[in-house]
């Protein structure tokens, strides 16, 4: 059951994050607005740390800052970076998604949650942001697109277009 709910989120994820991204980069104004940029690295920052939490961690977490990405375009490319990988996040079995995994970055004290949950944490903080970005655009004077999961779930479930 956890699993299907999972694909659920991480569906919708895809498909928020598309509609999100369409919306900001129709919008000149919000493209280059600094916190939404910020907000934007920090939302698709978060997802790959997650990623990299609950994958082999072979390889050190790549740490980015908003500065690494000079244009708007090498921002978004950043966030399909991301969603070309949490395909996998989907498909995990349920015994791995009940196993525990520790969060680096709380080290007093430290955290060790289920995978489950840590996803969890990641589809809902991704939410959160683009919440805020959704302010921050109707303040520069652009239309935030509906991202609500039922929204998504009403439209069919459709995937994200990019």
């Amino acid at each position: 059951m956890a699993n299907e709910w999972l694909r659920e989120l991480y569906a919708h994820q895809a498909w928020a994050d598309a509609e999100h991204w369409n919306a900001i980069g129709a919008h000149p104004a919000a493209r280059e607005d600094a916190a939404i940029r910020q907000r934007l690295h920090h939302l698709h920052f978060v997802q790959h740390a997650f990623l990299w939490t609950v994958g082999p961690r072979d390889h050190p977490f790549n740490v980015t800052k908003p500065g690494d990405f000079t244009s708007f375009d090498r921002l978004r490319e950043y966030a399909r970076e991301y969603h070309a990988h949490a395909p996998i996040l989907r498909d995990l079995s349920d015994a791995r998604l009940a196993e525990p995994v520790s969060i680096v970055w709380f080290k007093d004290p430290p955290l060790t949650i289920t995978v489950a949950e840590a996803l969890t944490q990641c589809a809902m903080h991704s939410q959160y942001h683009r919440g805020q970005n959704a302010t921050r655009l109707r303040e520069l004077g652009g239309e935030p697109p509906p991202t609500d999961l039922i929204y998504w779930q009403w439209k069919g479930r459709p995937p994200g277009a990019w």
